[in-house]
């Protein structure tokens, strides 16, 4: 009788270790790192081509770039950076983070003509709107939307992906 106890406790620790083994793998330990970001975890870097050099920028989810497919982005400019008039093939939605946001709607940039949003606040932009920004203060903005994100500037010459 003891040695079919100690044999069930046997086998039934042994399924509690593969269990738990299991449960744990099937966690994808590390995915969290990948899945999740605080502050400090946002994997900075440099902005593509299209975009003037001294902003930041940090890829959250998807692939901007692809040919479709879901992404998320986050943006972070130094006071007074620009973005010239330009417009998008599709829908662009854009959070603020931090800071105070201006934008302007039009083909010129016009500082007298921009509206601040601050932190918190969200706006999406329809396929074409033609639009331009700037930040006043740091500012940390995050853009989603379907892929591929392209830039169309009103003013090829604004393009600083050609300078």
């Amino acid at each position: 009788m003891k040695r079919n106890l100690y044999m069930t406790l046997a086998i039934v620790g042994l399924l509690c270790g593969v269990g738990q083994l299991f449960f744990t793998s099937a966690a994808h330990p590390g995915s969290h790192e990948r899945n999740a970001f605080t502050p400090e975890t946002i994997p900075w870097g440099p902005p593509p081509p299209f975009v003037a050099p001294g902003a930041q920028l940090a890829v959250i989810e998807g692939n901007p770039a692809a040919s479709s497919g879901d992404y998320t982005v986050r943006l972070k400019m130094p006071d007074g950076y620009r973005i010239a008039p330009h417009w998008h093939p599709l829908r662009e939605n854009v959070t603020v983070i931090a800071g105070n946001f201006k934008v302007g709607m039009g083909d010129v940039f016009d500082k007298d003509k921009m509206a601040t949003f601050p932190a918190g606040s969200f706006a999406f932009l329809d396929p074409d709107m033609h639009h331009y920004a700037m930040a006043s203060g740091e500012v940390i903005v995050q853009v989603h939307g379907s892929a591929p994100l392209q830039f169309n500037y009103v003013n090829p010459e604004d393009d600083p992906s050609k300078k």
